[in-house]
Order: C-alpha cells, then structure tokens, then sequence
C-alpha cells in the first residue's frame, strides 16, 4: 500500500487537529507555519527535533529515534494525522507509524524515492526517460559502467545524497577507486548508480499536488540553476525562450503520471533536464514539498505547503493561480547576514529559518522577488 489508496476519502479534519510532522528542518517549518494559518497544530517528531526549525513555531516535538518504537506509537496516538518533510525517513518506521494512524505519503512511496535505483527503474518502467544508468556495487562496476554510458557520467549514492553530497563526476581518465571511495564504497549499506552526463538547456521542476480523492493540481514548470550542486535560483514560470510551452505541458504530463502511479497523498517534486531539442528527462523526485516551490509563498494563491495540509487533511486542495512571476534566491551560509539590506529592499520577501549557525552549504533562509506577469 503507497498510501491512503485512491478513492478512499480521509477524515476532513477540523480546524484544531494536530499534524504529526516527520523531520524537524525548514520545510517542516514552513508546512507547521501553512498549517497554523488553517487552524491546525504541529507535532514535530525527529532525532534532532530540539530547537530545531520545525520545533520553534510547533506546538510539540518528540525528540527519539526513528527505531524507537514506544516513542513512535506514543507520538502516533497524541496526532490525527502524519506527515513528513524528508524522505529519507526509515520505510520501518513509516510501516510502524501506520498500525495506529493515516500516514501520507505512505511506507511505498518512501521506498521508491529514497532509492535511487528504484526511483530509476519505477519511472522507466512508467515510460518515462531519463539518463542512461547503471548500477554500481564496486570500483570495478563504475569502471564499467563508465565504459558502456561514458565518456562523460556521474557516480552518486543511492541514497542520501542531496545537495551535490554524495556525488562524483567522472569521464575516461577518472579513478574509479577514488570515485567510490568518496562516495562511501566499500561502507555497509552502501550502493552507486552511474548516470550517464546529459547535455542540457536547462533544468526545471515541476510540484503536483495530490488528494486522496484523486484530484490533482500542478504548479507551472520552473527552471532551476544551481551553484556548486546547491539550488541558487529558481524562476517562476520558466521563461517561454527557454522552455517551450509544448515542453511545460510534458513536464507537466510527467508529473502528474508519476503522482498518479505512486498512489501519492500529499505532495510531489520531479526534477527534470531539458534537452536542447526539447526532450525532457526526469532526474529526481521528492514526495514532499520542495525548495523549487518556496516562490509559491508570495506568488500563488495557494502555496506548496497549504498544498500538502489541504491534501494530508483530507480537505479540497488550492487554487495554484500565479498573482505574479517570481525569482527566488537561496540564502546559503553567511548569504544570510546580507538580512538586513533584503528587509530594506522594496518588494523583496524575506524567509528565515531559524537556524542559529551558518556554515558554507547550509540553507539559512530564502528571497522571494515578484514580478508582473507575462
């Protein structure tokens, strides 16, 4: 079961009901903040929960392991629902929290999308492409994956890696050793995939929102440029020159076919390469909200993480009408001091997350700017 199967309504929970939340960063902050705003409360449950971004605008945390299982029943029993903002949370302890309350998105969409070979092979099977790729278990295998998808591939983890972690570039003249040993080969537990280095226009994402009814509704194509493997920028919708709308409407299409396939409740991320002659290739996906989506907060009359409430609480979902276009910009490690002059800035819209600390590649907070509509 992928989750709340289609068809089956959920509760419509009443103003008042509390949202249990797995994982306790930024995205469960901004989801416990959307929440709020409809009347709901905010359970945090995570092994870093204390003071974290989540924890600080929630109305309680557990902070316990994901194996802890007293733990988890306790906090299943004190929510009407659970969610989650990470999806790298143990499928064990989604199968666990399941026994005693409606979770969304459910232990099999989890174990699709924290695997990288099973979030490959689930999106080919649907005939969807993507970049060639290879499994690798060994220095031996990325050498031959190389040889068969080259010249130019990358090396990942399949699971874990975000933010270019995890991650190594590859061509004819590359160590295979060195590659799989920085990526922790060799450890426990520990697989690679080979993908084959795709030339692109650009890259773009697109977020659907799904209920448990079947309804969906999708945010438009935005493209997405990143900085030393980290998003830096993401324009809202992406720009007619660089994405035509025949290929919008395909990113689109991709979308709303894996959320369908996934029996997804909630919300959904796919991350895709656009192709100089149009093409588009799916890269990643996350059931969750998503950093692509933080531009919804100021643009759209209904954002990403009111999305993922309405859908979780079983009430009809949002109008995703674009008020504006937007640019947002991450604000990673000391970006953040720049805070005083983006609150100076007119029609600049500041988001903090509450962290204490910054450090190079952390995200500390983002900027949305609108614009006119074209």
């Amino acid at each position: 079961m992928t989750g709340t199967p289609t068809g089956t309504p959920l509760p419509r929970l009443a103003p008042g009901s509390t949202i249990g939340m797995l994982g306790a960063g930024q995205l469960g902050r901004m989801t416990a903040l959307a929440a709020a705003r409809l009347g709901y409360k905010t359970h945090v449950y995570a092994p870093d929960a204390a003071d974290s971004p989540a924890a600080q605008v929630s109305a309680a945390a557990t902070v316990a392991d994901w194996d802890d299982l007293e733990a988890l029943e306790r906090f299943a029993r004190s929510v009407d629902v659970v969610t989650l903002e990470w999806e790298n949370v143990p499928v064990a302890t989604a199968e666990h929290l399941r026994r005693f309350t409606n979770l969304n998105p459910g232990p099999n969409v989890l174990s699709v999308a924290q695997d990288r070979i099973a979030e490959k092979s689930f999106v080919n099977q649907l005939g969807i492409a993507t970049a060639p790729w290879r499994t690798a278990s060994s220095a031996e295998e990325v050498a031959r994956a190389v040889a068969e998808i080259g010249p130019r591939c990358v090396l990942k983890s399949t699971r874990l890696g975000y933010d270019g972690k995890g991650q190594a570039r590859l061509d004819s003249g590359s160590d295979p050793v060195t590659a799989w040993t920085g990526i922790g080969g060799g450890k426990p537990g520990v697989e690679g995939i080979v993908e084959g280095f795709v030339t692109f226009a650009c890259e773009v994402s697109v977020i659907v929102a799904r209920g448990a009814d079947g309804a969906m509704v999708a945010y438009p194509a935005v493209e997405n440029r990143h900085k030393d493997g980290i998003l830096d920028v993401t324009i809202a919708p992406a720009a007619p020159e660089k994405v035509s709308a025949e290929t919008a409407a395909e990113a689109d299409r991709i979308a709303r076919r894996i959320a369908e396939a996934l029996d997804l409740v909630g919300v959904l991320a796919v991350e895709m390469f656009v192709t100089a002659d149009g093409r588009v290739l799916v890269n990643e996906m996350a059931p969750r909200p998503h950093n692509s989506g933080h531009w919804t907060m100021d643009a759209c009359a209904t954002d990403q993480f009111e999305q993922l409430v309405r859908a979780v609480c079983g009430l009809p979902l949002g109008s995703v009408e674009r008020v504006a276009d937007a640019e947002m910009t991450n604000l990673i490690g000391d970006d953040v001091l720049r805070w005083p002059d983006l609150l100076a800035e007119p029609g600049a819209r500041l988001h903090l997350y509450g962290k204490a600390e910054a450090r190079p590649g952390r995200k500390m907070g983002h900027v949305n700017r609108l614009f006119p509509r074209r």
